[in-house]
Formats: C-alpha cells, sequence, structure tokens
C-alpha cells in the first residue's frame, strides 16, 4: 500500500523558516568576532607585523633618524649639456648634491664617474620642450634619482637636491 500525501496538490514539501534567520546570524557573529580581532590587534594584545597601533618595537635608527648631524651630502660636478640639434645652441647647465646615508660616502665618491655619465646621457635625450614645462623639474628629479641609485651600491644614497637648472 503507498503512504498517503496529507499535503495539498502543488506544494511538494514543508518551507525551511530557519534557513534565513540562522544566515543573518551567522554573518553577525562573524562581524563581531572581526571586529574584536581588530581591536585586540590594534590595541597590541595579537602582535600584527605592519600595524602600529600598540606596537612597542622600534624601527631601525638608520630609517628614522633624520637629524642634521647624520645627514653627509656630496656635490656632483657642474654640468653644462648641449640640448637639441648643434645649429639651435641651447644648453642646460645642471648643478646638484646627493644626500647620503652616513658613512657611505666614500662608496658613492668611488663611481662618481659612473654617476656624471648616467647623468649626462639621460638630460642629452630629454626633449627641449619638455625641459620647459613647470612640473618638469619634480619628474626629471625622480628620474634622475632612480637612475644614480640603479648606479650606486645599494641603500647609499638617499636625495638628489638640484642645486641650479638653468636652460641658456
Amino acid at each position: 500500500m503507498a503512504a498517503t500525501d496529507t499535503s495539498p496538490p502543488g506544494e511538494s514539501a514543508p518551507k525551511k523558516r530557519g534557513s534565513l534567520s540562522s544566515i543573518l546570524i551567522g554573518l553577525g557573529l562573524a562581524l563581531l568576532l572581526g571586529a574584536g580581532g581588530f581591536y585586540a590587534a590594534y590595541q597590541g594584545v595579537i602582535s600584527v607585523p605592519g600595524l602600529s597601533g600598540g606596537s612597542t618595537e622600534k624601527p631601525e635608527a638608520a630609517e628614522t633618524d633624520m637629524s642634521m648631524e647624520a645627514l653627509e651630502f656630496l656635490p656632483l660636478e657642474p654640468m653644462v649639456v648641449s640640448l637639441g640639434s648643434p645649429g639651435r645652441g641651447r644648453h642646460l647647465r645642471f648643478r646638484a648634491e646627493l644626500e647620503t646615508v652616513p658613512g657611505r660616502r666614500g662608496e658613492v665618491q668611488s663611481v662618481m664617474p659612473r654617476i656624471q655619465d648616467t647623468l649626462n646621457g639621460y638630460l642629452r635625450a630629454i626633449p627641449i620642450e619638455e625641459l620647459e614645462t613647470p612640473s618638469a623639474l619634480v619628474r626629471l628629479r625622480a628620474q634622475m634619482l632612480r637612475r644614480i641609485q640603479l648606479v650606486t651600491p645599494k641603500g647609499s644614497v638617499r636625495d638628489l637636491l638640484i642645486i641650479e637648472f638653468v636652460l641658456s
């Protein structure tokens, strides 16, 4: 004999009422646990690298020491670079200094001919129109610093300070 089905025609099974509420409860608990974990990490209860909330570790002195005594500057030889075609006679007078890491000035000094060659080649390749734009100096400084850092010992040059940049 077959079992009798007492549900009305068109309905195959009873609806689950608890599924939506269980999803909402799960999401609420996940949100609450995530917020609690963040708060604990931020307060320093849980140690998380890169989060500075409750960390008592001091960063390396070489990275944070920006006092005036720690600065060493190495002047570059003044450069006069001819720009464009020879008939136009345009020149760039350029003078700069390198900010070096204390105690590594000698290492940078030993590769000075390579630095001069890199800057000379880079400046000659730039179109005159690009040099005349108002924002050129910021962009050029970043490009030159990157090129200098590639030809010097790693981590020895911090910055490039442009002292003179005159188009004539």
